[in-house]
């Protein structure tokens, strides 16, 4: 779930430009399910060094492609609550929110 403090960098255009050249350089595809031999599309552009207060204005840690990961929301889910379901029908969007799911 992004922080408050990280509300206003997750809506710039300066990340949502980042986001999008990032999806694209891993053609749209869950990163760690092609590692292991699965295609799926991925949902949610991960930090791997986690943002905080510290580092948010930082673009080595919040704009580098080397920082980034592309997840679908199962390997998103997995790497923040360790594979356990928090309750069915829940997921994280795009932004780390927990969301309802249809």
């Amino acid at each position: 779930m992004a922080k408050d403090f990280a509300l206003t960098f997750y809506n710039s255009t300066t990340w949502k430009r980042c986001r999008m050249a990032y999806i694209k350089s891993v053609n749209g595809l869950c990163e760690r399910c092609l590692a292991n031999g699965k295609i799926r599309t991925g949902d949610i552009v991960h930090h791997k060094t986690p943002l905080t207060p510290a580092n948010i204005n930082d673009p080595a840690v919040t704009l580098n492609h080397e920082n980034l990961e592309y997840l679908c929301i199962t390997c998103h889910n997995d790497e923040h609550i360790g594979g356990e379901v928090l309750r069915e029908g829940l997921s994280f969007d795009e932004h780390g929110q927990l969301v309802e799911i249809n």
